[in-house]
């Protein structure tokens, strides 16, 4: 466990936090080669993905903090609060029900592929629908379970799952899906990671590894900061159609491997 595999973990993080594509399987994958890492090393570098797109967003944070009053900032306002509900009470329910991540690479490979085939499709059946940038009420409900969805089934990604479901509900302008679920991420993964913290200090787990952690946790800063700007304005004028063929290739791969037993 040297500096470099900290700093690949950081690099691995950082990309597929919030590109459609599945961090948490793609750190499961790393890790079977690189070393298995502690929760509070998982969580802390992704507190660090998180911080990036904090720093992306913040003038449209403080923009809708400071002119609440304004009844478009208002609704929108609203309709985070409703998803980040849905996801923080339901996800208790699932982590009170001892929800485990698998150690077998099967789910994660065929979630990847489903989900590849699902965005296809999603966006192919949202591009015949009217444009909209309107985020309802039905949006935001749905945005908050896909992301329960994504929780329990690890390689589905939170942000596909939940930009697919505002597209399919009404909200199919890609940008304005995309920023909505980014936005509604920031709380629920906050929030997410400080829970996994105090559970780990009340129970005497926290881990005590901070300089490896301190070194992912600024490359995933760093990364996420640079992939997040990135597929921001790759979006404007693409289709994830490529986002998809990859988890469908990777997700083929990893089946592939798993049966010639390169990954026990």
């Amino acid at each position: 466990m040297n500096v470099m595999n900290d700093v690949v973990l950081g690099v691995i993080e950082g990309i597929t936090e919030f590109l459609p594509i599945s961090s948490t399987g793609h750190l499961i994958i790393a890790e079977h080669w690189l070393g298995q890492r502690s929760d509070t090393y998982n969580v802390v570098i992704q507190a660090g993905a998180i911080l990036a797109v904090t720093f992306i967003y913040w003038r449209r944070i403080v923009e809708l903090l400071t002119q609440w009053d304004k009844p478009d900032n208002r609704a929108y306002l609203r309709n985070l609060a409703v998803a980040f509900g849905v996801t923080a009470v339901l996800g208790l329910v699932v982590k009170k029900l001892g929800f485990q991540l698998p150690t077998d690479y099967h789910p994660i490979a065929w979630a990847l592929i489903i989900g590849g085939v699902w965005m296809i499709a999603a966006e192919a059946v949202a591009g015949r629908m009217a444009e909209s940038a309107a985020v309802t009420l039905k949006v935001a409900i749905a945005v908050g379970l896909a992301q329960i969805v994504a929780g329990v089934f690890p390689g589905t990604s939170r942000s596909a799952s939940a930009i697919f479901a505002a597209m399919l509900l009404g909200t199919t302008n890609r940008a304005a899906a995309t920023e909505f679920v980014f936005l509604v991420g920031i709380p629920t993964m906050y929030a997410a990671s400080a829970y996994e913290l105090f559970s780990q200090f009340k129970h005497g787990t926290l881990a005590s590894d901070w300089g490896p952690m301190g070194v992912a946790f600024v490359v995933s800063t760093i990364t996420a900061f640079i992939a997040v700007k990135w597929l921001l304005g790759y979006i404007q004028s693409h289709r994830y159609t490529y986002f998809a063929i990859y988890r469908i290739l990777f997700g083929a791969a990893l089946l592939g491997m798993s049966a010639m037993g390169v990954l026990g």
